[in-house]
């Protein structure tokens, strides 16, 4: 199983970027997949999730209306959209396999990749 997100870099507040994740060694048909974030010093933070039967989509409420998760199974890929990025989403990102709609659990990720907001 191999999860690896790529996309991040600095980018000024109010800002966009647009993450990737590109996953192998699993289906996104049958697994959940989603992103958390984690900036130094503080803990874990679950930033979105969508369930693999439904496409339903869950977000944390510090991202919401920001935030858009997506994926492309014929790609293996998942996507987060982000927008009106502040400073306080500052963090490393993570794509991560079996999620739940808490946003609280997660079951593998790989490596992350780096956001940085800040003028």
């Amino acid at each position: 199983v191999q999860l690896q997100a790529s996309g991040g870099g600095l980018v000024q507040p109010g800002g966009s970027l647009r993450l990737s994740c590109v996953v192998s060694g699993f289906s996104l048909d049958y697994y959940n997949i989603g992103w958390f974030r984690q900036a130094p010093g503080k803990e874990r933070e679950g930033v979105s999730c969508m369930f693999s039967r439904n496409a339903k989509t869950y977000y944390a409420d510090s991202v919401k209306g920001r935030f858009t998760i997506s994926r492309d199974n014929a790609k293996n890929t998942v996507y987060l959209q982000m927008s009106g990025l502040k400073p306080g989403d500052t963090a490393r990102y993570y794509c991560a396999k079996e999620c739940y709609s808490d946003l609280l659990s997660w079951g593998y990720w790989g490596q992350g990749t780096q956001v940085t907001v800040s003028s």
